[in-house]
C-alpha cells in the first residue's frame, strides 16, 4: 500500500522557517518523482517544487524559488521542503504527491496535479503577518 505522510506543519510568522517532511512507502521510492503542492482558500492546487529521485534534478514553482528548498533522504525514504522567508500568501495545505517518473517527461511536468499518481493527506501551513 502506498503511503505518503507529511509533518513539520504549523503556524510561523512572516518571514520565518519550517521544514515539511513527506514520509513515503509502498512503492520504489528511487524510480519515482516526489513533487510538494499546495491549496490556499479559494484558490486551485498549484504545484510548487518536484525533486526526480533517479537523478536527484529539482523543479521549483517562480513564485517559491529561492525561498523554498527540496531534498530528499533515500536512506529513510522521505522528502523534505524547506520553507524560508515565508509570506502571508504560502499560508495554505501542503500536500506530498509521488509520480513513478515517465521518460517523456521531465521538469515542470511534475508541477502539474494530473501527473501525480498518489498524494498524502495534506498538512496545514499558516504564515502570521
Amino acid at each position: 500500500e502506498v503511503q505518503l505522510v507529511e509533518s513539520g506543519g504549523g503556524l510561523v510568522q512572516a518571514g520565518g522557517s519550517l521544514r515539511l517532511s513527506c514520509a513515503a512507502s509502498g512503492f520504489r521510492f528511487d524510480d519515482y518523482v516526489i513533487g510538494w503542492f499546495r491549496q490556499a482558500p479559494g484558490k486551485e492546487r498549484e504545484g510548487v517544487s518536484c525533486i526526480n529521485n533517479s537523478d536527484g534534478s529539482t523543479v521549483y514553482a517562480d513564485s517559491v524559488k529561492g525561498r523554498f528548498t527540496i531534498s530528499a533522504d533515500k536512506d529513510k525514504n522521505t522528502v523534505y521542503l524547506q520553507l524560508n522567508s515565508l509570506k502571508s500568501e504560502d499560508t495554505a495545505i501542503y500536500y506530498c504527491a509521488a509520480a513513478d517518473e515517465d521518460l517523456r517527461y521531465s521538469g515542470s511536468y511534475y508541477l502539474t496535479n494530473g501527473a501525480m499518481e498518489y498524494w498524502g493527506r495534506g498538512i496545514l501551513v499558516t504564515v502570521s503577518s
